[in-house]
């Protein structure tokens, strides 16, 4: 298994931006997008393998959203708990979205990879992403049995 943590305020995949020049178009990441999947390919690859993973993989990642400025003393201990969590946008597949493609060949080659996904999202005064990655072995074993 494969586990690191990217400290600090998750970044959700933004929409592309598109811009023309000499009549083509081009598309491109928006720059918070951008500079968080670099700072997570960094942080990724301190913890990359010798070789890039094959095969199916399973997926966990637990996004923690800082608490909002808002809340008073129980809401946010509340929060810290787990017992309140974030129902706001963004999307927890928007926030998967940059980590995966920041994943790629850094701990696997592509995020097709990726067969089995578990997301989810809580408020902390710690702000982070926290990421495992595991193969899938057992599939292949059950389809050599068949």
């Amino acid at each position: 298994m494969i586990s690191f943590t990217v400290l600090g305020e998750p970044v959700a995949q933004g929409r592309p931006r598109f811009s023309t020049q000499g009549g083509f178009v081009k598309a491109y990441d928006p720059a918070k997008s951008r500079d968080f999947k670099k700072y997570v390919r960094l942080v990724a690859s301190q913890y990359a393998p010798s070789q890039l993973l094959e095969g199916p993989l399973k997926m966990e990642v637990v996004v923690y959203k800082p608490s909002l400025k808002s809340f008073s003393k129980k809401k946010k201990a509340a929060a810290e708990r787990g017992e309140l969590r974030p129902v706001t946008k963004p999307d927890v597949d928007n926030y998967v979205k940059g980590i995966k493609d920041a994943c790629n060949q850094v701990i696997w080659k592509d995020d097709s990879q990726v067969v089995d996904l578990h997301v989810s999202k809580f408020y902390s005064e710690k702000p982070r992403v926290e990421v495992k990655i595991w193969p899938i072995e057992k599939q292949v074993e059950q389809l050599n049995l068949i």
